[in-house]
């Protein structure tokens, strides 16, 4: 996410290392390469040049104190300056009303169709709603199919028309159906073209001044870069939406769109789209995504993520069964699981600072526990309930079942082991505090 950018930047700020105060002259290089760093990730050249001009007048107006290099206090600025950008503070979408409901609208190939699954899976999981997708785009079947094909994943109902051509109808149609069945919100899914036109406008406010809906949103594309937010604005001129979607953030992007929609459209982002599946989609915080286009991770995103995943009730057997010296390949594959519902390997990753630059050239991908759940699914229950039982020969057999070296399955074990050690110790208060004091800092 936002790798070329980060890059450029952080060789800007490098510009001012081993200068003792900031001034008119050292500041100016940096400055500069701050600008065409923004431009060459497709921001608009007003915002890059107002953006700089901001950056290097709050840079000069500041005192360089003994404890802060003008490099830190530079990176400082930049990244309030970035937050103030991206809007501030994170907007909530407004799901209120019986029952609310929410119209989407965007290109063709925005990815407005799988993120309308996204976000009823998000408010039926995070939220507690009971979600009715609907399928408006009268004029590709495969969009409608896709929509249902979604809602089966998800477990949220679908309502389509096939007979119909009229999307106002099917939409007030499916509210009406909300409404005799218990469905607390509605999620309509519009058609989309290739490109912005005429028709396409006047019939999605026809759907908008029908429904009246408490929240409209436009999802495009961010690999699109500044088209993206031309198209956002126009979109906007015409419907007036209450927030952006920027999906594909985990492609190449160049983040342009990001940086330059909410000063374009003056509307937030309230969401993004991180990957394929239906789990993939994050609130947006300006300041948090500051934070990960500078470099420095995002720390509390991560740490939501996991607590998601985290069951109390589990944890609680686990730290039982580690107690007792009783943590097994079962318990291994239950973590690793738990891992791969926080999303995309890299991606959490770059969420830890200082990580990000360390694996953006590494080839990480979903599939990097695929070998080690091949080599315990190959393995017999009882050798994954007492792997202390797994003898050469044994493992053998399990290289040969799960398709794999020799050496990857000594590995594993190897890896299971030191980690059933680590967590034995961590249990063990006694043992942790004689290792506490063998570390320097404990002398």
């Amino acid at each position: 996410m936002f790798e070329n950018l980060s890059d450029k930047l952080d060789r800007a700020f490098k510009l001012l290392k081993g200068q003792g105060r900031i001034t008119e002259i050292n500041v100016a290089e940096t400055i500069k390469e701050i600008r065409r760093a923004l431009l060459d990730a497709d921001v608009n050249y007003k915002i890059a040049k107002q953006f700089t001009d901001t950056v290097k007048e709050k840079a000069l107006g500041e005192n360089v104190l003994s404890s802060i290099s003008p490099g830190q206090l530079l990176i400082k600025i930049t990244k309030d300056e970035l937050t103030r950008l991206m809007g501030g503070e994170k907007s909530d979408i407004n799901i209120t009303g019986s029952p609310a409901v929410i119209l989407m609208s965007g290109l063709q190939g925005s990815g407005k169709t799988t993120f309308s699954g996204k976000l009823a899976n998000f408010l039926k999981t995070k939220k507690g709603k009971n979600p009715l997708l609907v399928a408006c785009d009268v004029y590709r079947p495969a969009a409608i199919n896709q929509l249902h094909v979604l809602g089966e994943q998800i477990g949220v109902e679908v309502f389509s028309d096939r007979d119909s051509k009229d999307p106002v109808d099917i939409a007030q149609k499916a509210i009406a159906y909300a409404k005799a069945n218990g469905k607390n919100l509605v999620i309509i899914d519009t058609a989309g073209r290739l490109a912005v036109d005429e028709e396409m406008m006047k019939e999605i406010e026809r759907v908008k001044k029908a429904i009246n809906p408490s929240e409209t949103l436009f999802v495009v594309d961010s690999m699109t870069g500044q088209d993206a937010v031309n198209t956002a604005k126009a979109f906007n001129d015409r419907l007036s939406f209450d927030g952006v979607i920027l999906t594909k953030l985990d492609g190449d992007t160049r983040g342009g769109a990001a940086l330059s929609i909410r000063s374009v459209v003056e509307k937030p982002i309230k969401f993004v789209g991180t990957g394929e599946k239906m789990e993939a989609l994050d609130i947006f915080y300006p300041e948090r995504m500051a934070d990960r286009i500078l470099g420095m991770g995002d720390i509390v995103s991560l740490v939501e993520r996991a607590q998601e995943q985290f069951d109390e009730e589990q944890a609680k057997i686990l730290n039982k069964r580690i107690a007792k010296n009783q943590f097994n390949f079962n318990d291994f594959l239950s973590q690793i699981q738990q891992i791969k519902k926080m999303g995309n390997i890299k991606d959490l990753a770059s969420m830890i600072p200082g990580l990000g630059k360390a694996v953006k050239d590494m080839d990480i991908n979903d599939d990097a526990f695929k070998n080690i759940e091949a080599i315990i699914h190959s393995m017999t229950p009882g050798e994954r309930d007492t792997p202390d039982i797994i003898n050469g020969n044994r493992r053998k057999r399990i290289s040969k079942g799960s398709g794999t070296d020799i050496q990857e399955v000594n590995k594993l074990i190897k890896q299971f082991e030191d980690t059933r050690k680590i967590m034995r110790m961590m249990n063990d208060k006694s043992k942790m505090a004689q290792l506490m004091k063998s570390m320097p800092f404990g002398k």
